[in-house]
Parts: structure tokens; C-alpha cells; sequence
């Protein structure tokens, strides 16, 4: 599974790069068809402590996931994106495995 990441209004390191790299890349245990994953990594310029955006659109046949998470700094708003694009990929396997089924 390819993963593009995009950082927005600042420049990532390469430490949050891989840790992105890592988790999303996790995910193709729970979806083996997972076609590509676009993760955008924004700061808001605002005085709200969560204003770091983690968006993550995560492409599969027939489906398009997105999950947008705020948070304080991007490692917790990703660990949270994952856990939810987790559940959802779940969901859409056992749904496509009860289409064949039936």
C-alpha cells in the first residue's frame, strides 16, 4: 500500500513521517485491499491548544474512508485516526464477506 503524506503549513521531520508511515501502513492487516492512503498533516494558525489537523483518506476498492481528527501535537491525532479507519475497515470486510455470502 503506497502512503503520501502532505504537510501543510509546516515542514514534517522524518521522525513523524515514519511514525505516520508505521501506523497507516499497520492498517493492511484488517483490509488486505487497500489501494493507497493519503494522510494531510495541517497546523491551524489559531490560539486553541488543538490545532493540529490529522486527515486521512484511505482508498479501497469501491470506497473511500475519511477520518479528521484535532489534537494537540499529530502522533495523538493519528493514533486516533487509525483506531477509527480500523474499526471502519472491520466494518467494510465483514460487510463484503456477508455480500458474498449471500
Amino acid at each position: 500500500m503506497k502512503v503520501f503524506i502532505q504537510s501543510v503549513n509546516f515542514n514534517a521531520d522524518k521522525d513523524l513521517i515514519a511514525f505516520v508511515e508505521k501506523k497507516v501502513g499497520a492498517l493492511v492487516k484488517f483490509h488486505d485491499k487497500i489501494v493507497d492512503a493519503e494522510v494531510f498533516l495541517k497546523v491551524q494558525n489559531t490560539s486553541d491548544k488543538e490545532n493540529k489537523i490529522t486527515e486521512i483518506k484511505m482508498n479501497i476498492p469501491g470506497q473511500e474512508l475519511i477520518v479528521k481528527r484535532d489534537s494537540r501535537v499529530f502522533e495523538e491525532g493519528v493514533n486516533s485516526a487509525v483506531e477509527s479507519l480500523k474499526r471502519q475497515l472491520k466494518k467494510s470486510k465483514e460487510k463484503h464477506r456477508d455480500s458474498l455470502i449471500s
